[in-house]
């Protein structure tokens, strides 16, 4: 069930009365009511992986309770490890076997072998990258005993399924959400209406924007080796818009939703592209990946507290598996080791936490050095984005050769220019929109401030009227992080 779909704009009303107007007088069965409700959400995708999710829940549930218990260290590093074999197990399997078996076949016929090992048609489970970190970071708290383990297994399965953040995150702390499932909730008209001018920019940056771009960047990169280099760099950028309104519209709508039913999830993209340099840029973009890489890999690791050698290796050794995180192909590899290279300057110089505040606080413009800083953050990541939209390494290395060649200079041309021109028109109004309210948690959060109930109105309906006229409902478009 997609966000964007009438089936969730039926779904989410009858949960909503459910929830605040049958259920409201029991904890225990509003928590219920989520469960059975994002059990249904996820079937609507394949109701054959919901043993997947509730074997995860089972075994993360029960080994957090033995672990409360156990005082042996040996033994709860066993429990601990049980919980990360079983969950990076079932990832591995449905998200990486087939890569590891093609790269195995393909190692041994550069050296002339031929081999022939079974691959396996293999569905991935939609959000299995989302949920298996959920439960482990749970996991791995309670090891550390920094959360006691829940006894409550309607709660920890609410944790874990719950609809809004299910498929494509924020990726939950327990310590954050799972607490919010053992207190009374009760409705905040305020913090609903807030939640749904949230959703209601989710919805423009995923429909408006994302999809639009989508339709132009798929077809230059389809074609690249058919376009001239100025053509091949709006595809970039096309791409670039594509991937942040893709994604950070779906959390704008899964934080929202969340609200509607007295839940606070993380913030997960904080303007990213307004960044000054690299590190500021992935303190910004999917925060929640990024910090539950920086707590459970980069920082056991040693963080930057080692020698060069180790810092080095430990940037490398974060961005890579974050490449990986996303999918089985090179092309998130080099995507990951490339931002690497960029990131490793900022380490070694101890300039990469510079840029701590919102650039051009207080201000309208920001001054020409935060301006020249931003254009080359955004340059970076333009053509590291490259990597990551292609279909395979040559493919991207074949678009960036064509995209430097002598046919840069040339005027922009492929079908549909015209409807590009009309996206590019409300790409650059949502960027200014986005500029404007940068100091927010979302670009549409000072609204509330607007004393007028009428203009508050009017700018909801034209945003509403936007989406519905100049949107892109091709069904076929669905939330990019689903395939991770």
């Amino acid at each position: 069930m997609l966000f964007n779909s009438v089936d969730f704009a039926i779904f989410l009303p009858i949960v909503f009365i459910l929830y605040w107007f049958v259920t409201n007088k029991n904890l225990k069965l509003q928590n219920f009511l989520i469960v059975a409700a994002s059990y249904f959400f996820y079937a609507c995708w394949d109701w054959r992986f919901l043993s997947l999710i509730t074997f995860s829940i089972v075994v993360d549930y029960f080994t957090g309770i033995l672990l409360g218990k156990e005082k042996n260290q040996r033994k709860r590093k066993f429990l601990l490890w049980v919980s990360i074999i079983v969950n990076l197990g079932f990832l591995g399997f449905f998200k990486y076997y087939n890569f590891f078996v093609d790269n195995f076949i393909a190692a041994f016929s550069f050296f002339g072998r031929e081999i022939k090992p079974n691959t396996l048609n293999i569905i991935l489970p939609v959000g299995i990258s989302f949920y298996t970190f959920q439960t482990l970071s749970y996991t791995i708290d309670v090891y550390r005993r920094k959360f006691e383990p829940t006894k409550d297994f309607i709660a920890f399965a609410a944790f874990v399924s719950f609809f809004p953040n299910l498929v494509a995150g924020p990726i939950e702390r327990a310590t954050n959400l799972l607490p919010q499932f053992y207190k009374k909730r009760d409705f905040d008209y305020s913090k609903a209406v807030d939640g749904m001018r949230q959703i209601l920019w989710g919805l423009f940056k995923k429909i408006v924007i994302a999809d639009n771009c989508a339709e132009f960047a798929n077809q230059i990169f389809n074609n690249s080796a058919n376009m001239n280099g100025s053509t091949l760099v709006l595809g970039a950028l096309f791409f670039t818009f594509q991937i942040y309104g893709d994604f950070s519209g779906y959390s704008d709508i899964a934080i929202g939703t969340a609200r509607l039913f007295g839940f606070n999830l993380m913030r997960n993209f904080n303007f990213p592209y307004f960044s000054r340099d690299i590190a500021e840029f992935w303190r910004r973009w999917h925060i929640s990946l990024s910090s539950w890489f920086r707590d459970y890999l980069y920082i056991p690791l040693g963080g930057s507290r080692v020698g060069t050698w180790k810092k080095v290796r430990n940037i490398f050794i974060i961005f890579i598996v974050s490449g990986f995180w996303h999918g089985a192909n090179w092309t998130f590899i080099a995507w990951g080791a490339l931002n690497a290279v960029y990131f490793l300057p900022l380490l070694l110089s101890n300039k990469n936490r510079k840029h701590l505040d919102t650039v051009a606080q207080g201000k309208v413009f920001p001054n020409l050095k935060e301006f020249s800083l931003m254009l080359l953050t955004f340059g970076l990541t333009v053509f590291a984005w490259i990597f990551f939209r292609a279909e395979n390494i040559g493919h991207a290395l074949s678009y960036i050769a064509d995209m430097f060649s002598s046919s840069l200079f040339s005027m922009p041309s492929f079908d549909k220019m015209k409807r590009a021109l009309a996206t590019m028109f409300f790409v650059v109004i949502f960027i200014l929109i986005e500029w404007k309210g940068r100091e927010g948690q979302y670009a549409l959060e000072n609204m509330k401030n607007i004393r007028s109930k009428p203009v508050r109105l009017l700018s909801y309906l034209i945003i509403l009227l936007v989406i519905c006229f100049f949107g892109n409902f091709d069904e076929n478009l669905e939330f990019i992080y689903f395939q991770f």
